[in-house]
């Protein structure tokens, strides 16, 4: 296997807070180890333009508490064809980068992944995502904070919810997985989470409904995982029609929800697994994911990390069903 003295750092697809506490840990671990770094900036499509410079110590100090990502973040249709990953890879040797750390969720991953199979290129990636949708690791970069930066919203408009007596349907991030939503929806207090594991939504909004009529509830809220056919106004607009003395409000809470200083759950995350990523190097890891697993470092195969199948645990749904009543 070829020897790995000089390291690539990239960030990309959606932003999450704590990737600049990544990039800090990985550049200072590294350098730490005797290893050179290059940051990519831009993502894989930065790869493949070849905008990459050397870091040291110096380039990342004062970021730990920054939110979004100093190298820039891009969604790359080029890396998606076999012409674009050749001139990555071209521009990769050409920058004498012998191995790439790739900090992203589920399509950054998939695409460190192919990349590693082409070129035979040693990859590791670090799960960077709010959604917390990666497998093998019990918490991804930017979920807490993202977490966290729901509550205090929600905890805002129940104000404005209990003051005219309204409910509110709070639409959240998450694409195909409902962590965000289940999990804040337990700890603002809200009296419904629609996700998108539990298939049972419709009947748990009409429950819900039906508890806040017989307890004559003067305001309520729902929280419900983005989706582009049954979001937070669908919902809205069912209840609408079918409780038309409700009055009935939605706040779509968007990009505010990936920003923001992270918090200390998230540096504290970020550099253990940056650290964690050059040591998987030292170690001769190849095309895994460093996540962390029962407050352990553990290494994950890329093809496990991006399985589509990381359950909401059903213990979280029936907390949130008996707090709520």
């Amino acid at each position: 296997m070829r020897k790995i003295n000089c390291i690539g750092v990239l960030t990309s697809g959606g932003d999450a807070p704590g990737m600049n506490a990544a990039i800090r840990a990985v550049t200072r671990s590294a350098i730490a180890n005797g290893f050179r770094v290059k940051a990519i900036y831009r993502g894989y499509e930065g790869l493949i333009n070849g905008e990459i410079r050397e870091f040291c110590t110096e380039d990342v100090s004062n970021i730990i508490q920054r939110g979004g990502t100093i190298l820039k973040t891009a969604r790359s249709r080029d890396f998606e064809t076999t012409e674009g990953r050749q001139r990555a890879y071209e521009n990769m040797c050409a920058n004498e980068i012998d191995a790439l750390i790739v900090i992203g969720g589920n399509g950054s991953l998939t695409g460190a992944r192919i990349f590693a199979e082409e070129f035979d290129v040693p990859c590791i990636g670090l799960p960077g995502t709010i959604d917390n949708d990666l497998n093998g690791t019990d918490s991804t970069i930017g979920y807490d904070t993202t977490l966290n930066t729901i509550m205090e919203c929600v905890d805002k408009i129940r104000d404005t919810a209990t003051s005219h007596e309204r409910i509110f349907f709070v639409e959240v991030m998450g694409r195909d997985a409902g962590f965000l939503a289940q999990n804040s929806a337990i700890a603002a207090g809200a009296e419904a989470a629609i996700i998108p594991e539990d298939s049972t939504g419709a009947n748990q909004l009409e429950q819900f409904i039906g508890r806040g009529i017989r307890k004559s509830k003067n305001s309520s809220i729902v929280i419900v995982s983005e989706s582009p056919k049954c979001g937070a106004l669908y919902y809205a607009d069912r209840v609408k029609q079918e409780y038309p003395e409700y009055d009935v409000r939605v706040s779509i809470l968007g990009h505010l929800q990936r920003g923001g200083s992270p918090s200390a759950g998230d540096r504290i995350l970020a550099s253990r697994l940056g650290v964690g990523a050059i040591n998987a190097l030292l170690e001769g890891q190849r095309n895994v994911m460093v996540g962390i697993k029962n407050d352990e470092v553990v290494y994950v195969p890329f093809s496990n990390a991006i399985k589509s199948d990381k359950p909401v645990k059903k213990e979280l749904i029936d907390v949130l069903a008996e707090l709520s009543i």
